[in-house]
């Protein structure tokens, strides 16, 4: 699991994180034409979502948390059946500077 604290309200990250096309803004793994289905907004912090690509489907568990006066955004990155480890390190990798975004991006 990867995951970055953000010094903002949990309310505040996980009402940016649901905002429909919000994800263009700081998740540069997301390819804007895979078709992606998303859990609805709910109380737990839930973000779990399914990217559609061709031929696969990759699930993406992800959540935020309450950390004292900030939040915890965590995703559960799976190595995918045909990942080697270096392209697995390298998703890795893409996926942390995505967190790094989107809390700079919050965090102003």
């Amino acid at each position: 699991m990867l995951s970055v604290r953000i010094e903002r309200p949990y309310d505040e990250v996980y009402g940016f994180l649901t905002e429909p096309g919000s994800s263009a803004k700081w998740a540069s793994g997301m390819d804007s034409s895979a078709p992606v289905t998303s859990a609805p907004r709910n109380e737990f912090g839930v973000l779990d979502h399914t990217v559609h690509l061709p031929g696969q489907d990759v699930h993406v568990p992800m959540r935020v948390v309450r950390n004292g006066d900030g939040t915890e955004v965590q995703f559960t990155l799976f190595r995918l059946p045909d990942m080697d480890d270096e392209q697995y390190a390298a998703d890795a990798e893409a996926v942390t500077k995505d967190l790094r975004t989107l809390k700079a991006l919050l965090e102003g």
